[in-house]
Protein backbone atom coordinates (compact mmCIF):
# COMPACT_ATOMS: atom_id res chain seq x y z
CA UNK A 1 0.00 0.00 0.00
CA UNK A 2 2.87 2.37 0.83
CA UNK A 3 4.39 1.66 -2.59
CA UNK A 4 1.10 2.54 -4.28
CA UNK A 5 0.78 5.73 -2.24
CA UNK A 6 4.32 6.78 -3.11
CA UNK A 7 3.72 6.03 -6.76
CA UNK A 8 0.49 8.05 -6.74
CA UNK A 9 2.22 10.97 -5.02
CA UNK A 10 5.03 10.87 -7.55
CA UNK A 11 2.50 10.79 -10.40
CA UNK A 12 0.61 13.77 -9.01
CA UNK A 13 3.86 15.66 -8.43
CA UNK A 14 5.00 15.00 -11.98
CA UNK A 15 1.60 16.04 -13.28
CA UNK A 16 1.76 19.28 -11.29
CA UNK A 17 5.26 20.02 -12.55
CA UNK A 18 4.17 19.41 -16.12
CA UNK A 19 1.19 21.73 -15.70
CA UNK A 20 3.44 24.44 -14.20
CA UNK A 21 5.86 24.07 -17.11
CA UNK A 22 2.96 24.34 -19.55
CA UNK A 23 1.77 27.53 -17.84
CA UNK A 24 5.23 29.10 -18.05
CA UNK A 25 5.70 28.08 -21.68
CA UNK A 26 2.27 29.48 -22.50
CA UNK A 27 3.13 32.68 -20.65
CA UNK A 28 6.33 33.24 -22.66
CA UNK A 29 4.45 32.56 -25.90
CA UNK A 30 1.72 34.96 -24.81
CA UNK A 31 4.23 37.73 -24.15
CA UNK A 32 5.99 37.21 -27.47
CA UNK A 33 3.02 36.59 -29.74
CA UNK A 34 0.29 38.72 -28.14
CA UNK A 35 1.85 41.45 -26.03
CA UNK A 36 4.94 42.34 -28.03
CA UNK A 37 3.07 43.28 -31.26
CA UNK A 38 0.66 45.48 -29.26
CA UNK A 39 3.50 47.04 -27.27
CA UNK A 40 5.47 47.77 -30.44
CA UNK A 41 2.41 49.42 -32.00
CA UNK A 42 2.11 51.56 -28.85
CA UNK A 43 5.67 52.85 -29.29
CA UNK A 44 7.55 50.49 -26.97
CA UNK A 45 11.05 49.53 -28.15
CA UNK A 46 12.28 45.97 -28.19
CA UNK A 47 15.01 46.92 -25.74
CA UNK A 48 12.43 48.18 -23.23
CA UNK A 49 10.26 45.09 -23.73
CA UNK A 50 13.12 42.67 -23.21
CA UNK A 51 14.39 44.53 -20.15
CA UNK A 52 10.92 44.57 -18.58
CA UNK A 53 10.44 40.81 -18.93
CA UNK A 54 14.00 39.67 -18.31
CA UNK A 55 13.68 36.65 -15.99
CA UNK A 56 9.96 37.28 -15.38
CA UNK A 57 7.74 34.23 -14.89
CA UNK A 58 4.01 33.92 -14.40
CA UNK A 59 3.27 34.13 -10.66
CA UNK A 60 0.49 31.58 -10.18
CA UNK A 61 0.30 32.36 -6.45
CA UNK A 62 -1.36 35.72 -7.12
CA UNK A 63 -5.05 35.91 -6.18
CA UNK A 64 -7.96 36.09 -8.61
CA UNK A 65 -6.40 33.97 -11.36
CA UNK A 66 -8.03 31.46 -13.67
CA UNK A 67 -5.54 28.78 -14.68
CA UNK A 68 -5.89 27.06 -18.05
CA UNK A 69 -8.65 24.46 -17.89
CA UNK A 70 -10.30 25.99 -14.81
CA UNK A 71 -13.88 27.14 -14.96
CA UNK A 72 -14.65 30.82 -14.40
CA UNK A 73 -15.51 31.27 -10.75
CA UNK A 74 -15.68 33.83 -7.98
CA UNK A 75 -13.04 33.30 -5.30
CA UNK A 76 -14.55 31.72 -2.22
CA UNK A 77 -12.79 34.05 0.26
CA UNK A 78 -12.35 37.82 0.09
CA UNK A 79 -8.72 38.93 -0.07
CA UNK A 80 -9.24 42.69 -0.30
CA UNK A 81 -9.79 44.40 3.03
CA UNK A 82 -12.28 46.79 1.41
CA UNK A 83 -14.71 43.91 0.88
CA UNK A 84 -14.38 42.19 4.23
CA UNK A 85 -15.89 42.86 7.67
CA UNK A 86 -16.56 46.55 8.44
CA UNK A 87 -15.79 45.77 12.08
CA UNK A 88 -12.14 45.01 11.35
CA UNK A 89 -11.87 47.61 8.60
CA UNK A 90 -12.84 50.39 11.02
CA UNK A 91 -10.91 49.10 14.03
CA UNK A 92 -11.04 52.06 16.40
CA UNK A 93 -7.52 51.79 17.79
CA UNK A 94 -6.04 51.69 14.29
CA UNK A 95 -8.32 54.50 13.12
CA UNK A 96 -7.32 56.77 16.00
CA UNK A 97 -3.60 56.10 15.40
CA UNK A 98 -3.94 56.67 11.65
CA UNK A 99 -5.80 59.95 12.25
CA UNK A 100 -3.11 61.14 14.67
CA UNK A 101 -0.42 60.38 12.10
CA UNK A 102 -2.50 62.15 9.44
CA UNK A 103 -2.73 65.31 11.55
CA UNK A 104 1.05 65.28 11.85
CA UNK A 105 1.38 64.93 8.07
CA UNK A 106 -1.02 67.84 7.53
CA UNK A 107 1.24 70.01 9.66
CA UNK A 108 4.51 68.74 8.20
CA UNK A 109 3.42 69.39 4.61
CA UNK A 110 1.15 72.36 5.26
CA UNK A 111 2.85 74.54 2.62
CA UNK A 112 2.51 72.25 -0.41
CA UNK A 113 -0.91 71.04 0.76
CA UNK A 114 -2.22 74.62 0.80
CA UNK A 115 -0.99 75.18 -2.75
CA UNK A 116 -2.48 71.88 -3.89
CA UNK A 117 -5.84 72.78 -2.34
CA UNK A 118 -5.78 76.14 -4.13
CA UNK A 119 -5.07 74.52 -7.49
CA UNK A 120 -7.42 71.53 -7.33
CA UNK A 121 -10.10 72.41 -4.78
CA UNK A 122 -9.83 69.12 -2.88
CA UNK A 123 -9.37 69.37 0.92
CA UNK A 124 -5.92 68.44 2.18
CA UNK A 125 -7.42 66.12 4.78
CA UNK A 126 -9.00 64.02 2.01
CA UNK A 127 -5.69 63.86 0.12
CA UNK A 128 -3.75 62.86 3.22
CA UNK A 129 -6.42 60.27 4.10
CA UNK A 130 -6.02 58.62 0.68
CA UNK A 131 -2.24 58.71 1.08
CA UNK A 132 -2.52 57.14 4.53
CA UNK A 133 -4.87 54.39 3.40
CA UNK A 134 -2.94 53.51 0.26
CA UNK A 135 0.59 53.36 1.60
CA UNK A 136 0.67 54.27 5.29
CA UNK A 137 1.81 57.81 4.40
CA UNK A 138 4.53 56.37 2.18
CA UNK A 139 5.85 53.86 4.74
CA UNK A 140 4.35 50.69 3.25
CA UNK A 141 6.60 48.34 1.31
CA UNK A 142 5.58 47.73 -2.29
CA UNK A 143 7.39 44.46 -3.03
CA UNK A 144 6.11 43.02 -6.31
CA UNK A 145 7.65 43.26 -9.76
CA UNK A 146 5.00 45.18 -11.70
CA UNK A 147 5.72 43.33 -14.92
CA UNK A 148 5.42 39.96 -13.20
CA UNK A 149 2.07 40.97 -11.70
CA UNK A 150 0.59 42.68 -14.75
CA UNK A 151 1.93 40.11 -17.18
CA UNK A 152 0.53 37.25 -15.10
CA UNK A 153 -2.85 38.89 -14.74
CA UNK A 154 -3.03 39.82 -18.43
CA UNK A 155 -2.50 36.12 -19.14
CA UNK A 156 -4.45 34.42 -16.35
CA UNK A 157 -6.78 36.84 -14.52
CA UNK A 158 -10.53 36.90 -15.02
CA UNK A 159 -10.28 40.53 -16.20
CA UNK A 160 -7.58 39.90 -18.79
CA UNK A 161 -8.36 42.86 -21.06
CA UNK A 162 -8.12 45.36 -18.22
CA UNK A 163 -4.73 44.06 -17.12
CA UNK A 164 -3.53 43.88 -20.72
CA UNK A 165 -4.14 47.63 -21.06
CA UNK A 166 -2.37 48.22 -17.75
CA UNK A 167 0.61 46.13 -18.89
CA UNK A 168 1.01 48.16 -22.08
CA UNK A 169 0.76 51.38 -20.03
CA UNK A 170 3.47 50.09 -17.65
CA UNK A 171 5.77 49.43 -20.62
CA UNK A 172 5.12 52.98 -21.84
CA UNK A 173 6.10 54.35 -18.41
CA UNK A 174 9.52 52.75 -18.82
CA UNK A 175 9.76 53.78 -22.47
CA UNK A 176 8.98 57.38 -21.51
CA UNK A 177 11.84 57.35 -19.00
CA UNK A 178 9.80 57.77 -15.82
CA UNK A 179 11.34 54.64 -14.28
CA UNK A 180 13.59 51.70 -15.09
CA UNK A 181 12.09 48.18 -15.12
CA UNK A 182 13.84 47.44 -11.81
CA UNK A 183 12.13 50.44 -10.21
CA UNK A 184 8.66 49.34 -11.32
CA UNK A 185 7.45 47.92 -8.01
CA UNK A 186 3.74 47.38 -7.42
CA UNK A 187 1.13 45.83 -5.17
CA UNK A 188 -0.20 42.33 -5.89
CA UNK A 189 -2.85 44.05 -8.02
CA UNK A 190 -0.31 46.00 -10.10
CA UNK A 191 -0.79 49.43 -8.45
CA UNK A 192 2.19 51.79 -8.37
CA UNK A 193 3.79 54.15 -5.88
CA UNK A 194 2.57 55.85 -2.72
CA UNK A 195 -0.91 56.69 -4.09
CA UNK A 196 -1.22 53.21 -5.68
CA UNK A 197 -2.09 54.33 -9.21
CA UNK A 198 -2.68 51.73 -11.87
CA UNK A 199 -0.31 52.41 -14.80
CA UNK A 200 -3.01 53.94 -17.03
CA UNK A 201 -3.93 56.37 -14.26
CA UNK A 202 -0.29 57.26 -13.71
CA UNK A 203 0.09 58.19 -17.37
CA UNK A 204 -3.16 60.19 -17.37
CA UNK A 205 -3.16 61.86 -13.97
CA UNK A 206 0.21 61.85 -12.19
CA UNK A 207 1.57 65.36 -11.57
CA UNK A 208 5.04 66.88 -11.21
CA UNK A 209 4.20 69.34 -8.43
CA UNK A 210 7.65 69.84 -6.92
CA UNK A 211 9.01 71.06 -10.27
CA UNK A 212 11.91 68.64 -10.68
CA UNK A 213 10.76 67.50 -14.12
CA UNK A 214 9.58 64.04 -12.98
CA UNK A 215 6.19 62.75 -11.90
CA UNK A 216 7.60 60.91 -8.92
CA UNK A 217 4.80 59.23 -6.95
CA UNK A 218 7.36 56.87 -5.39
CA UNK A 219 9.52 59.38 -3.51
CA UNK A 220 7.97 62.88 -3.70
CA UNK A 221 5.23 63.76 -1.23
CA UNK A 222 4.13 66.91 -3.17
CA UNK A 223 3.89 64.86 -6.40
CA UNK A 224 1.98 62.14 -4.56
CA UNK A 225 -0.59 64.47 -2.97
CA UNK A 226 -1.04 66.60 -6.10
CA UNK A 227 -1.52 63.46 -8.18
CA UNK A 228 -4.25 62.28 -5.81
CA UNK A 229 -5.86 65.72 -6.00
CA UNK A 230 -5.75 65.71 -9.80
CA UNK A 231 -7.29 62.23 -9.85
CA UNK A 232 -10.21 63.29 -7.63
CA UNK A 233 -10.78 66.63 -9.37
CA UNK A 234 -10.77 64.98 -12.80
CA UNK A 235 -13.24 62.42 -11.44
CA UNK A 236 -15.70 65.22 -10.60
CA UNK A 237 -14.89 66.47 -7.10
CA UNK A 238 -17.17 69.38 -6.20
CA UNK A 239 -15.10 72.04 -4.37
CA UNK A 240 -16.73 73.45 -1.27
CA UNK A 241 -18.67 70.29 -0.38
CA UNK A 242 -17.72 67.53 2.01
CA UNK A 243 -18.24 63.80 1.47
CA UNK A 244 -21.31 63.28 3.67
CA UNK A 245 -22.81 63.01 7.18
CA UNK A 246 -23.47 60.12 9.54
CA UNK A 247 -27.24 59.95 9.97
CA UNK A 248 -30.05 58.38 11.95
CA UNK A 249 -32.46 56.75 9.48
CA UNK A 250 -35.87 55.76 10.89
CA UNK A 251 -37.49 52.45 9.93
CA UNK A 252 -40.05 54.42 7.92
CA UNK A 253 -37.31 55.28 5.42
CA UNK A 254 -36.64 52.12 3.44
CA UNK A 255 -33.06 50.94 3.04
CA UNK A 256 -33.97 50.12 -0.57
CA UNK A 257 -33.69 53.87 -1.28
CA UNK A 258 -29.90 53.60 -1.10
CA UNK A 259 -27.62 54.28 -4.04
CA UNK A 260 -25.94 56.86 -6.26
CA UNK A 261 -28.79 56.61 -8.75
CA UNK A 262 -31.42 57.63 -6.19
CA UNK A 263 -30.19 61.05 -5.16
CA UNK A 264 -32.58 63.73 -3.93
CA UNK A 265 -32.33 67.07 -2.10
CA UNK A 266 -31.03 66.56 1.42
CA UNK A 267 -34.08 68.56 2.55
CA UNK A 268 -36.27 65.66 1.37
CA UNK A 269 -34.41 63.25 3.62
CA UNK A 270 -34.78 65.66 6.52
CA UNK A 271 -38.55 65.93 5.91
CA UNK A 272 -38.75 62.11 5.98
CA UNK A 273 -37.22 62.07 9.47
CA UNK A 274 -33.54 61.52 8.69
CA UNK A 275 -31.34 63.45 11.11
CA UNK A 276 -27.61 63.84 11.63
CA UNK A 277 -26.18 61.43 14.18
CA UNK A 278 -24.32 64.33 15.79
CA UNK A 279 -27.60 66.01 16.69
CA UNK A 280 -26.71 69.10 14.67
CA UNK A 281 -28.83 70.22 11.75
CA UNK A 282 -27.73 69.62 8.18
CA UNK A 283 -25.90 72.75 6.97
CA UNK A 284 -28.32 75.26 5.43
CA UNK A 285 -26.23 75.40 2.28
CA UNK A 286 -26.61 71.65 1.79
CA UNK A 287 -30.39 71.39 2.08
CA UNK A 288 -31.11 72.02 -1.60
CA UNK A 289 -28.07 70.06 -2.75
CA UNK A 290 -28.21 66.41 -3.76
CA UNK A 291 -27.67 63.74 -1.15
CA UNK A 292 -27.74 59.94 -1.28
CA UNK A 293 -28.77 57.40 1.31
CA UNK A 294 -25.77 55.21 2.16
CA UNK A 295 -26.08 52.06 4.31
CA UNK A 296 -22.90 50.07 3.67
CA UNK A 297 -23.87 47.33 6.15
CA UNK A 298 -27.62 47.63 5.71
CA UNK A 299 -29.41 48.01 9.03
CA UNK A 300 -26.48 46.31 10.79
CA UNK A 301 -24.19 49.35 10.77
CA UNK A 302 -24.10 53.15 10.74
CA UNK A 303 -26.08 55.03 8.09
CA UNK A 304 -25.12 58.14 6.14
CA UNK A 305 -26.28 60.84 3.79
CA UNK A 306 -23.52 61.00 1.20
CA UNK A 307 -22.81 63.83 -1.21
CA UNK A 308 -21.69 63.21 -4.81
CA UNK A 309 -18.11 63.63 -3.58
CA UNK A 310 -18.45 60.29 -1.80
CA UNK A 311 -18.87 58.63 -5.18
CA UNK A 312 -15.90 60.56 -6.53
CA UNK A 313 -13.80 58.88 -3.84
CA UNK A 314 -15.24 55.57 -5.05
CA UNK A 315 -13.76 56.33 -8.46
CA UNK A 316 -10.39 55.97 -6.75
CA UNK A 317 -11.32 52.60 -5.24
CA UNK A 318 -14.75 51.18 -6.03
CA UNK A 319 -15.68 50.20 -2.49
CA UNK A 320 -18.21 51.83 -0.17
CA UNK A 321 -16.06 50.96 2.84
CA UNK A 322 -12.98 52.47 1.23
CA UNK A 323 -14.72 55.76 0.41
CA UNK A 324 -16.26 55.86 3.86
CA UNK A 325 -12.87 55.20 5.47
CA UNK A 326 -11.35 58.14 3.55
CA UNK A 327 -14.16 60.51 4.48
CA UNK A 328 -14.24 59.43 8.11
CA UNK A 329 -10.45 59.57 8.46
CA UNK A 330 -10.44 63.09 7.02
CA UNK A 331 -13.12 64.08 9.56
CA UNK A 332 -11.08 62.54 12.37
CA UNK A 333 -8.07 64.61 11.36
CA UNK A 334 -10.30 67.64 11.83
CA UNK A 335 -11.29 66.64 15.35
CA UNK A 336 -14.37 64.45 14.82
CA UNK A 337 -14.91 61.39 16.99
CA UNK A 338 -15.75 57.75 16.23
CA UNK A 339 -18.94 56.68 14.45
CA UNK A 340 -22.08 56.99 16.54
CA UNK A 341 -23.47 53.73 15.20
CA UNK A 342 -21.95 50.30 15.72
CA UNK A 343 -20.80 47.82 13.09
CA UNK A 344 -22.38 44.47 13.99
CA UNK A 345 -20.97 41.11 12.93
CA UNK A 346 -23.88 39.30 11.30
CA UNK A 347 -23.08 37.80 7.91
CA UNK A 348 -21.11 34.59 8.34
CA UNK A 349 -21.11 34.22 4.55
CA UNK A 350 -18.08 33.79 2.33
CA UNK A 351 -17.65 35.68 -0.91
CA UNK A 352 -18.68 32.49 -2.71
CA UNK A 353 -21.85 32.26 -0.59
CA UNK A 354 -22.77 35.84 -1.51
CA UNK A 355 -22.11 35.15 -5.19
CA UNK A 356 -24.47 32.18 -5.13
CA UNK A 357 -27.09 34.28 -3.34
CA UNK A 358 -26.71 36.95 -6.01
CA UNK A 359 -27.25 34.37 -8.74
CA UNK A 360 -30.49 33.29 -7.09
CA UNK A 361 -31.61 36.92 -6.83
CA UNK A 362 -30.87 37.43 -10.53
CA UNK A 363 -32.93 34.34 -11.32
CA UNK A 364 -35.82 36.01 -9.50
CA UNK A 365 -35.45 39.13 -11.63
CA UNK A 366 -33.52 41.37 -9.23
CA UNK A 367 -30.65 43.65 -10.27
CA UNK A 368 -27.49 42.94 -8.28
CA UNK A 369 -25.08 44.38 -10.84
CA UNK A 370 -22.56 41.60 -11.45
CA UNK A 371 -22.72 38.42 -9.31
CA UNK A 372 -19.24 38.88 -7.89
CA UNK A 373 -19.72 37.93 -4.26
CA UNK A 374 -19.51 41.55 -3.06
CA UNK A 375 -22.53 43.06 -1.31
CA UNK A 376 -22.69 46.39 -3.16
CA UNK A 377 -25.63 48.78 -3.04
CA UNK A 378 -27.57 46.97 -5.78
CA UNK A 379 -27.30 43.69 -3.92
CA UNK A 380 -28.19 45.33 -0.62
CA UNK A 381 -31.33 47.00 -1.87
CA UNK A 382 -32.40 43.89 -3.81
CA UNK A 383 -32.20 41.97 -0.54
CA UNK A 384 -34.31 44.67 1.09
CA UNK A 385 -36.89 44.41 -1.69
CA UNK A 386 -37.13 40.64 -1.19
CA UNK A 387 -37.59 41.12 2.54
CA UNK A 388 -40.26 43.78 2.10
CA UNK A 389 -42.11 41.62 -0.43
CA UNK A 390 -42.15 38.81 2.13
CA UNK A 391 -43.52 41.18 4.78
CA UNK A 392 -40.31 41.10 6.77
CA UNK A 393 -38.35 44.04 8.23
CA UNK A 394 -35.86 45.07 5.56
CA UNK A 395 -32.23 44.81 6.67
CA UNK A 396 -30.64 45.10 3.20
CA UNK A 397 -27.79 42.78 4.16
CA UNK A 398 -26.91 39.17 3.26
CA UNK A 399 -27.11 36.73 6.17
CA UNK A 400 -27.06 32.95 6.50
CA UNK A 401 -30.77 32.98 7.31
CA UNK A 402 -31.59 35.03 4.24
CA UNK A 403 -29.43 32.87 1.98
CA UNK A 404 -31.17 29.74 3.27
CA UNK A 405 -34.60 31.23 2.60
CA UNK A 406 -33.91 32.13 -1.06
CA UNK A 407 -33.70 28.98 -3.15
Amino acid sequence: MKTIAWALAALLSASGMAQAQDVQAGFRAFLQNDIWPEARAAGVSRATFDAAFDGVKANTKLPDLQLPGDKTKVEEVNRQAEFQSPTSYFDEAKMAATAAKGRAMLQQYAGPIKRIEERYGVPGSILVAVWGRESGYGAAKIPYDAFEVLGTKAYLARRKEMFRAELIAALRIVEDGDLTPQQMKSSWAGALGQPQFMPTKFRQLAVDFDGDGRRDIWNSVPDTLASIANYLRQSGWQPGRGWGFEASVPASVSCTLEGPDQGRPIADFAKAGVTRASGRAFPAGEMRATGHLLMPAGRFGPSFIATPNFYVIKEYNNSDLYALFIGHLADRMGGAGPFSGDWRKVSGLTRGDVARLQERLVARGYDVGRPDGLAGFKTRRSIGAVQEKAGQPATCWPTKELAASIR
